[in-house]
């Protein structure tokens, strides 16, 4: 189907909040090299702000400790890889979203677990100890990175406790979080703190009980968060699982649903709401999470989310990541941006390219949204299918565009089919489990998108751009104006390069 469109000169604000914050596995794993080569990677054309993980009290952190000295039980806090964590966020230009989990050893009430790595998920032995824990471990980063830079760093209270992350009833939840809460706000009233932190199961129920618990209960309560993904049950084949994956408007619904919710409270009605995970599969073995068909659809619920939530986590940027064991091959499904050896995934670019969109929203439908911002226009483009069904066709354009000057370049990246689609590389390559310094060094170059520019010229007021956009591709376009200097080069004659008269 082809659309002819004429782009209106002003729009609307872009609400587009897709660098806010990124998620990670467990914070321990910010001790690894190659996890630290990842975020590098990401921040240098990304940039989120906020980074989220799981961990901050697991025992591999190793925060909380208790000793005998003689003959009597003391606590003892040790900061040594906090310290090191952080300071490893801070210098790649991304404070902490902090989560408060999981159980350390010393305070668990029994021993059920969750992961390859064994967070607790018990509630804790003493919640006076809990609290402490919270009050010691902010007090150590305010004296260390300074009170005004950690009150900028919001807290959420655990992680996922309406199923198998919290092995408590949903009463002792909100135990825990009156006195995690109040914790953080006895060492600062202005450091934000919310929850509950929930995933897509009895959804109403847990938000209004926790809405009405804080409220009656005069609770801190500063922001909402929840969890999304959009994909049935999953059914494992050999080492992977599938899943029937849900139109990416599944999550925009979801988040309307939760301000409906919240706007049956005046006192919850605007506050900020923070997805602090998202994605289409919950698992980290399930292959789409590879693909270029991800890239273009993430591109959509980018396109449209921060209609409805102040930000969206992305779960993960890196595949340095342990929760189903370490990973088998370069790529297994995980849910990293960034695959072994710093090799870019297509979604990757989904991210960057959302990070270079303009300020103002010309205008948005299912596959495309036009922006711009100073003195350039941003296009990005989507197109995700199975390729088996009916509406896998290209989906084309001509674009009237309002002129910036007589002149500009219009460079075109883009991703899908053979351009940066290192999967279909690795595949290429025999599906290595470990690579050789020479398959690395293709695999870095296959994910490289296509990037190709035109000139483009002023006619009748307007820059006419035609884009077509193949099933499952991924694309940028970006418009800048430019003066042209060829009159100045005398003599300058392309032909005359080949000795033709």
């Amino acid at each position: 189907m082809l659309r002819e469109l004429k782009i209106p000169v002003t729009g609307k604000p872009f609400k587009n909040n897709a660098t806010y914050c990124v998620g990670t596995g467990r914070m321990g794993l910010a001790l690894q090299k190659e996890y630290i080569d990842h975020l590098k990677v990401v921040q240098q054309s990304i940039n989120f702000k906020y980074i989220r993980g799981h961990g901050l009290f697991s025992d591999d952190v190793g925060i909380y400790r208790e000793e005998t000295v003689d003959g009597e039980s003391r606590t003892f806090y040790n900061f040594t890889y906090l310290d090191r964590i952080i300071d490893s966020y801070l210098e790649n230009n991304i404070k902490p979203f902090l989560e408060l989990g999981f159980m350390p050893e010393k305070l668990k009430t029994g021993e059920q677990t969750i992961f390859y790595w064994k967070g607790n998920v018990t509630p804790p032995s003493s919640y006076e100890k809990w609290a402490e824990l919270i009050e010691a471990t902010l007090t150590h980063l305010i004296e260390r990175y300074g009170r005004e830079e950690v009150i900028t760093w919001p807290i959420e209270v655990w992680n996922e406790p309406n199923i198998a992350f919290w092995a408590g009833t949903m009463e002792e939840y909100f135990k825990l979080y009156e006195y995690s809460a109040k914790a953080v706000k006895k060492v600062d009233p202005r450091i934000k703190v919310g929850g509950p932190a929930i995933c897509g199961v009895e959804t109403e129920k847990w938000l209004r009980s926790f809405f009405e618990h804080c409220i009656n209960n005069n609770l801190p309560l500063d922001f909402i968060t929840r969890h999304c993904y959009t994909v049935g049950q999953p059914t494992r084949k050999g080492q992977f699982m599938y899943h029937e994956i849900y139109h990416p408007t599944y999550m925009i619904e979801e988040l309307k649903e939760t301000r409906e919710i919240m706007a049956d409270y005046p006192q919850i009605a605007n506050m900020p709401l923070h997805i602090t995970e998202f994605n289409s599969s919950y698992v980290p073995v399930c292959p789409v999470h590879d693909t270029t068909f991800h890239a273009a659809y993430i591109a959509r619920i980018l396109s449209e989310a921060g209609e409805y939530a102040d930000s969206y986590s992305y779960w993960t940027f890196s595949d340095v990541f342990e929760e189903f064991d370490v990973p088998r091959s370069v790529f297994h499904g995980g849910f990293g941006m960034v695959a072994f050896n710093s090799i870019k995934k297509p979604v990757f670019y989904t991210f960057e390219f959302f990070a270079n969109a303009g300020k103002e929203l010309l205008y948005r439908d299912e596959n495309l949204i036009v922006t711009k911002d100073d003195g350039r226009y941003v296009i990005i483009g989507w197109n995700w299918h199975d390729e088996s069904e009916n509406n896998s066709e290209p989906q084309s354009y001509v674009l009237s565009l309002p002129s910036m000057g007589q002149q500009a370049i219009l460079i075109k990246k883009q991703v899908g089919g053979d351009n940066a689609n290192p999967l279909q590389t690795w595949s290429n390559l025999g599906k290595p489990r470990s690579l050789n310094k020479e398959q690395t060094k293709i695999l870095l170059s296959s994910a490289e998108p296509l990037q190709t520019d035109a000139k483009l010229l002023e006619e009748n007021g307007c820059y006419k751009v035609e884009l077509t956009i193949p099933c499952n591709h991924l694309c940028m376009l970006e418009i800048t104006p430019v003066k042209d200097m060829t009159d100045e080069y005398d003599g300058f004659v392309a032909e005359e390069f080949f000795g033709l008269k």
